[in-house]
């Protein structure tokens, strides 16, 4: 077994479903288990380092909320900082803002004017690649702010949403595709 195929197959055993939350239809897909398994959780770290050291990352961005505690890690791992990427009206200093649509509704994330330096190499970071709504906006938010997106990397992608087309033209990986 490869160790691609080791890290899938971890993250594969640490999310757990849950059904019709936050409305029913939605199956939620629930890190905390991979989370809170040290070994799990410096494994995905560690491949999504390792996966993406060849970019030439310079700073991750965090996606809101359970994308802040992946890209802290993946930071501090790399040596490099971290910005967070918020829900609207978060933020306590000037912002750019993009809306866009999720499979159970719509939301606006924003990001510090003074975020990135210019044409900083940027890792985007998150824990579901779904739709591509909230991908596809934080890479417009990185980009408005000044960054250089290197990536996305996200711990699962959901194939059968198509995500992926709405992020296409960028460099995409995923630990796990279902």
């Amino acid at each position: 077994m490869t160790d691609r195929e080791h890290v899938a197959k971890l993250v594969a055993s640490r999310i757990v479903d849950v059904p019709d939350f936050p409305q029913p239809g939605v199956v939620f897909k629930d890190i905390s288990p991979l989370l809170a398994d040290p070994a799990g959780f410096r494994a995905v770290v560690d491949a999504i380092v390792t996966e993406q050291r060849a970019t030439g990352f310079e700073v991750v961005a965090g996606i809101e909320a359970r994308g802040f505690v992946l890209a802290a890690a993946v930071a501090y791992a790399a040596e490099v900082g971290v910005v967070a990427v918020r829900k609207a009206g978060k933020l306590p200093r000037a912002t750019f803002a993009a809306s866009y649509s999720l499979e159970y509704g719509e939301a606006t994330l924003e990001v510090h004017r003074d975020a990135f330096l210019p044409g900083q190499r940027v890792l985007v970071v998150d824990d579901v690649l779904a739709t591509g709504g909230t991908a596809r906006a934080t890479l417009d938010l990185v980009e408005q702010a000044g960054g250089a997106v290197s990536g996305l990397t996200v711990l699962l992608e959901l194939g059968f949403l198509a995500g992926r087309a709405k992020v296409d033209g960028y460099p995409v990986h995923a630990l796990l595709t279902v």
